[in-house]
């Protein structure tokens, strides 16, 4: 019997031990934020405030000098603190550890706190540092902080990860001329030998890729709408466009905090709603709170300015805005779901603006600034789920690209249609209320959305938002001896042959010679019997998503081409003509034939966005699918088609798309003279609205070109600058447009260093003139060395830069020997992160097409 006690006491005694095993967690230490120690930090660590202050010296080389006071509440002793500092260690100049200095532990981007220096409650660490100046953006008269998704972790130390949310209070000295924007209103400042001290208030609760500051030499301006105070710092000088934009950017800004407070049903959010316009910005925005970044260019615009411009403006600042509720408040909870503040950012700025512009077809807009995008990466061999898997902080960024930013507002608006408008605004006002000042994931959304009907979401969304691609289309039609239609079936297949088939809602167009016959569709399988159609008079052409609603790509036959003109509604011809480029692509139109077809629509469109995107379509075939013999006969063809145009009576929206579409072809013979003859002012084309940027980019177009008088041009352009900024982005460009092949590999190799690509959007300007397919030839015994630099670019650049570095150079590309050089890199490189291969595949999927065309046209 004690034999057995003992056994049976050893045995609890084992099993003890083994649970205390497994609740014991060892967290292993890493470069970047592993998802397990971001999920044991949102365990253990809470009520987070970070006291912070910079010193910007006016030397530019000079560091900035820092200090930290960082408070927590930790309810565990179990392993040590790990706190983000992406930096060299010598950064780190003194911990204090509620009260005692520690010796410095850092390691793998990590400071290691260790167990015996904290204690179960609140913890206070004091750390003086040189800030980490990877996101800092310093210029000679201004900075700005830029760290989204991970970079926070390299201005100053904190716990990077999107669900530890904080409070801020900032103290920012800088010299004495410039201005200061950050979340929080300024307290106090003050002024001692040339320097001033801008002390700000406690700032709402955020996650640390929220946090920002701006400081600078900036002109500001102040207005209030309906009692809220906004303010702006902008550097912009053109008199023109400061008073043609500034009253309209803070109205615009004011009429999407009105739409979004009705629509979530929950009041602003944050202490104020200001906002700083960036020269060079690496992207249209960032959603900071109370101090939102814009690149200066897309706000700032004048009289020349089309309907399209202010559209796109307008856009911009309502996805912004909407931030505020929907990231901001709002905030996933890990970055695998940075897709849901995005979507919603762009599915709530499709809705804000429509009452902006009345006189816009809203529905054209949606389709025309979605659907290129999303399947000009869903095409591709690297496209990827809506929602994607992320086991590190420190990839984040490669999450983001046009299946977030385009195919997810294709999808809510198809959730949307699903729910209905009521039900499905009802279930976002639950969701905003239910996780204001907090985290949630898609599914915590599709939870209170699932509540609201019958429909299975979680397997509508295991399609929609967990699966990658598009469906193919194909139809079947079957007519009687007295031409009625006797059967009428569409079915779909994924592109990748995967078993996936989307639920979706669109509809047809039966096309007949005086009226349009209408179908919906409720696609819910692979396969459907339009019986609608049954016993109808055979059409001049059926249209396939005619509504611009379903997603994928549908069939085509020849005499819809011919029907098109008849066709009055935009939406359908909008979508036509989407239908007919991605068909192109799938080899079941010819380039050269595809090409004709839109150069006579452009001419006949009033429509401006259906101009635009037929222009664009237009010159991605001109420059990427014809063959050079076809790129020479059809140059002459379309430019003097276009001059002709260009000499009619035009609108002023018309004209500058035309005259946008001849300045990117006129690239010798008649055409150069004539854009020279533009450019010298020799030549005025009436209702062509241009501004002093319009005619500095005609210099540098000149030059790309290589006209005769290039060094007289761009000297006379770079005498008329006289805005600071526009003069530095204009020297940084020259010698990617030189003559000298010399200059440019120099400019190719200086490249190589991190601080010559720190202006992201000039690098990847410059690249695409070396890489254009005029100089595509030179370009090649660069492309290697691009192509190696891809790694570092992910880790040193921001979130857009490695896709944009990769369009830029092999992007532009579509000849055999440039696809050589790529798969030789892939062959090279079996460790690729998968991530950037996928960059790769979607940046170079033009020249993936072309070559399985002409592979094609061989056989």
């Amino acid at each position: 019997m004690k034999k057995f006690v003992s056994f049976l006491l050893l045995s609890l005694l084992s099993i003890a031990c083994t649970l205390t095993q497994r609740t014991e967690r060892h967290i292993a230490i890493s470069d970047g934020v592993s998802l397990s120690l971001a999920e044991y930090r949102k365990e253990h660590i809470s009520n987070i405030t970070y006291k912070l202050n910079f010193e910007i010296p006016m030397e530019l080389e000079k560091p900035i000098r820092s200090k930290l006071m960082l408070n927590f509440f930790l309810n565990s002793l179990e392993n040590p603190v790990f706190i983000d500092f992406k930096e060299e260690t010598n950064h780190l100049k003194k911990i204090v550890v509620n009260g005692s200095q520690i010796e410095i532990n850092h390691t793998n981007e990590h400071i290691i706190i260790a167990n015996s220096d904290l204690v179960k409650g609140k913890n206070t660490l004091e750390i003086d540092f040189l800030a980490g100046e990877l996101s800092l953006n310093r210029n000679e008269e201004y900075l700005y902080t830029l760290l989204v998704p991970d970079r926070a972790r390299t201005l100053f130390p904190c716990f990077d990860q999107p669900n530890l949310k904080a409070t801020y209070t900032l103290t920012i000295t800088a010299p004495e001329t410039w201005k200061v924007l950050c979340a929080a209103p300024e307290l106090n400042r003050t002024t001692s030998d040339g320097r001033k001290v801008h002390e700000f208030e406690k700032s709402d609760k955020m996650s640390t890729y929220l946090f920002s500051f701006v400081a600078g030499k900036f002109e500001s301006k102040e207005m209030a709408i309906a009692n809220i105070p906004m303010k702006m710092l902008y550097r912009e000088t053109d008199e023109e466009k400061i008073k043609y934009s500034i009253d309209s950017i803070f109205q615009l800004h004011h009429s999407s905090k009105e739409f979004l407070e009705d629509y979530t049903d929950f009041t602003f959010p944050f202490k104020k709603l200001d906002f700083a316009t960036i020269p060079g910005f690496q992207y249209g925005g960032m959603e900071h709170v109370g101090a939102i970044q814009y690149k200066e260019s897309s706000l700032f615009l004048d009289g020349s300015a089309t309907e399209n411009r202010k559209l796109g403006r307008a856009k911009l600042i309502a996805h912004e805005t909407s931030h505020m509720w929907f990231g901001d408040l709002v905030t996933m909870d890990w970055f695998n779901d940075v897709w849901m503040k995005e979507v919603f950012a762009n599915f709530m700025a499709d809705k804000i603006v429509n009452p902006e512009f009345p006189s816009i077809n809203h529905e054209l807009a949606f389709m025309v600034g979605h659907y290129p995008s999303a399947y000009g990466e869903d095409r591709t061999k690297g496209t990827n789920p809506i929602r994607q898997e992320l086991k590190n902080l420190n990839n984040a960024g490669s999450l983001y690209g046009s299946i977030i930013y385009n195919k997810a507002p294709i999808m809510m608006r198809q959730l949307e249609a699903v729910l209905g408008k009521e039900t499905f605004k009802e279930g976002i006002q639950e969701y905003i209320k239910t996780y204001q000042n907090s985290n949630a994931n898609w599914n915590d959304l599709v939870k209170i959305l699932d509540d609201r009907t019958d429909i299975d979401l979680l397997s509508w969304s295991d399609v929609w938002v967990n699966s990658s691609g598009r469906p193919i289309f194909k139809d079947s039609v079957t007519y009687t001896e007295d031409g009625k239609i006797s059967s009428l079936e569409l079915r779909q297949m994924a592109e990748d042959r995967s078993d996936q088939i989307w639920p979706q809602i669109f509809e047809i167009s039966l096309v007949y010679p005086d009226t349009v016959r209408r179908i919906p569709l409720e696609f819910t399988g692979d396969e459907l019997e339009i019986t609608e159609a049954l016993g109808l008079p055979k059409p001049l052409a059926i249209l396939y998503n005619s509504d611009g609603m379903g997603y994928g790509v549908f069939p085509i036959h020849p005499e819809a081409f011919e029907t098109i003109a008849i066709i009055g509604d935009e939406v359908a011809r909008g979508s036509f003509y989407i239908n007919a480029y991605e068909n192109a692509l799938n080899g079941t139109i010819k380039p050269l034939e595809l090409l004709r077809f839109y150069e006579n629509r452009l001419y006949l469109e009033e429509n401006e966005l259906l101009s635009n995107l037929l222009s664009g379509y237009l010159r991605n075939l001109f420059w990427k699918y014809l063959t050079e013999e076809e790129r020479r006969l059809e140059q002459s063809k379309i430019t003097d088609n276009l001059w002709s145009q260009l000499q009619k009576d035009q609108s002023p929206n018309k004209k500058k798309t035309l005259f946008s579409t001849f300045e990117s072809v006129a690239y010798t013979g008649t055409s150069i003279q004539q854009l020279y003859d533009i450019w010298s002012k020799k030549v005025v084309l009436s209702n062509l609205r241009l501004n002093k940027d319009d005619f500095t980019e005609m210099a540098l177009d000149l030059a790309l070109y290589q006209h005769p008088k290039s060094e007289v041009i761009l000297q006379t352009a770079k005498n008329a600058l006289d805005n600071p900024d526009k003069l530095e982005r204009f020297n940084f460009l020259l010698p990617s447009v030189s003559k000298d092949a010399s200059v440019k590999s120099n400019f190719m190799e200086s490249l190589k260093l991190e601080k010559n690509r720190s202006k992201e959007a000039w690098s990847a300007s410059a690249l695409s003139n070396i890489n254009h397919p005029l100089h595509a030839t030179f370009a090649l015994q660069h492309l290697k060395s691009s192509l190696d630099l891809l790694d570092e670019i992910q880790k040193t650049g921001d979130i857009f830069f490695p896709k944009r570095w990769l369009s830029s150079t092999i992007g532009n590309h579509t000849s055999n020997e440039a696809y050589e050089i790529m798969q030789d890199y892939l062959k090279d490189n079996p460790e690729l992160n998968p991530s950037l291969k996928n960059k790769l595949w979607q940046a170079a999927d033009d020249l993936r097409r072309v070559q399985l065309l002409n592979k094609r046209i061989t056989q």
